[in-house]
């Protein structure tokens, strides 16, 4: 019986924190995005095997930070007229002139993380250079960003290869403006999960059929790529590729290959699909509360993490960058049950996430004009 009254509360708690406007399914997809990259940087995770359960937990390598990027296209897409673009006008230069702002914003936070020494690939700067990439295409309609974000896939893991072995990179130079462009993120193909986020948020994401149409989509693309990529692991019988071909036909995380950009790309909107499916029920909308909470203040999170770390790192093992001396103190629960307290108790009682508050305001002020 003493369940009961729990559940009430955090009905009533859910009730505070979801508006009218907001979709539940984008904030739970970005809270474990969020968790995702937080156990890729905390655990060290195995090689996936779909023979072996125990490697499952992969699933959060490259996928998380490929959802993360998927999910800013869409959250871009709600702010600057969800299904119908705006139309050209002051609303629309408005718009473009904050998220420019606000992508440098997230740049120079993601630079100030990298200068912690803590030894993860921060996403942020990368996630800055997406959003100002993001602002000529604030005026396609979905199926023309349907249609780019195919081409994108289908081409630009062709054209990566050439780009990693450009001479900048043994430069001198080349380490300092990797970081500066998040280049373990490489824009270049990395636009086309943006490009397809957008494309999602300009689909009427609200709507049943469209949430059905991403899972259908997204699973199948998903198949192809992870499917294919375990056929040439196998050795195919008829199917020889060459060295330079393998490094594009490749689903390994964080590769940027045809067959990660496919696979992981369609599990990213597989996923959204099934977070906008399950909240659209009123018990898994209420029961995902702390996560969708997380989801909510991405920033407040993503960034909280990795200062804690540098501090407790700093603090207990003497080196922030001590990447196998944090991951043998067993974090990752006690940095996921932390945030999620911290951020349900912050999103019920005050609302937008400290750091996503500070951003909006610098953003105001900045793009006032």
């Amino acid at each position: 019986m003493a369940a009961a009254p729990a559940v009430d509360t955090l009905a009533a708690a859910d009730r505070s924190f979801s508006g009218a406007a907001r979709l539940g399914g984008v904030d739970l997809a970005r809270g474990l995005a969020v968790l995702g990259m937080l156990a890729a940087h905390l655990i060290a995770l195995p090689a996936w095997s779909w023979s072996d359960p125990a490697s499952w937990g992969a699933v959060a390598d490259g996928r998380s930070s490929i959802l993360f990027a998927t999910l800013a296209g869409v959250s871009i897409a709600l702010v600057s007229g969800g299904a119908r673009p705006l139309p050209r006008g002051p609303r629309l230069t408005r718009v473009r002139r904050s998220l420019a702002v606000r992508g440098i914003l997230l740049w120079l936070i993601g630079m100030l993380l990298i200068a912690t020494g803590v030894p993860v690939y921060v996403i942020l700067p990368a996630y800055g250079v997406l959003f100002l990439l993001s602002l000529p295409l604030l005026r396609l309609r979905a199926g023309a960003l349907w249609t780019l974000a195919a081409v994108l896939a289908l081409v630009m893991p062709w054209l990566q290869p050439l780009l990693d072995a450009a001479p900048l990179w043994q430069s001198e130079d080349g380490a300092n403006v990797s970081l500066a462009l998040g280049w373990h993120y490489p824009f270049t193909v990395w636009i086309a999960f943006l490009v397809a986020g957008l494309a999602a948020g300009r689909s009427d994401l609200g709507a049943r059929r469209t949430q059905v149409a991403l899972l259908v989509a997204g699973a199948a693309l998903a198949a192809v790529g992870y499917g294919v990529d375990a056929a040439l692991a196998a050795g195919v019988d008829g199917i020889v590729i060459g060295e330079d071909a393998s490094a594009v036909l490749t689903a390994a995380p964080h590769s940027s290959g045809l067959l990660e950009v496919v696979g992981s790309g369609g599990f990213a909107l597989a996923l959204l699909a099934l977070c906008l499916l399950a909240c659209r029920v009123r018990a898994a909308a209420v029961a995902t509360l702390p996560l969708r909470a997380i989801g909510s203040m991405p920033l407040t999170a993503y960034v909280g993490q990795i200062v804690a770390w540098a501090i407790i790192a700093t603090l207990v093992l003497g080196d922030p960058g001590d990447l196998v001396g944090m991951r043998d103190l067993q974090l990752f629960w006690p940095f996921v049950l932390g945030t999620a307290a911290f951020c349900t108790a912050w999103a019920l009682r005050i609302g937008r996430g400290p750091l996503e508050a500070l951003v909006a305001l610098v953003t105001r002020r900045l793009a006032r004009g």
